[in-house]
């Protein structure tokens, strides 16, 4: 088991998370209540799948978890072009999220070839 904390993956995924939660400010009217509980719901899964992962007993469950952290980055990302199109979500609030889920794919990206690195240098069963 892996301490999650360690990780900078979700270390970067925990600090996006919780600057998105100043995203409710922007999405106060009620047309935008529906987008604010999906980003937010996406982007808490983010850190969370990681988390997850990290307790689970194999390489190859980590790196399924890890999968969903990169789905729930891209639903997240999805959403907040949503609400910049809409023009309920400012430029700027937009772009430094945008950086900041960047930057959480390309870690998840490397972190799951490790992972699965990790898993093809262990024997397999039967074999020498």
């Amino acid at each position: 088991m892996r301490d999650y904390r360690n990780l900078r993956v979700w270390q970067k995924a925990h600090q996006l998370g919780v600057d998105a939660y100043a995203l409710p400010e922007y999405l106060q009217e009620p047309r935008g209540w529906a987008l604010r509980d999906q980003i937010l719901k996406a982007v808490i899964s983010i850190s969370s799948s990681v988390a997850e992962g990290a307790g689970r007993g194999s390489d190859p469950d980590f790196a399924r978890f890890l999968w969903y952290s990169m789905g729930s980055c891209n639903e997240f990302e999805s959403d907040l072009l949503l609400g910049g199109a809409v023009k309920l979500i400012p430029a700027p609030i937009l772009t430094s999220l945008g950086d900041q889920v960047s930057g959480v794919r390309r870690d998840l990206t490397r972190l799951i070839q490790t992972v699965k690195g990790a898993g093809s240098r262990e024997p397999r069963a039967g074999s020498r």
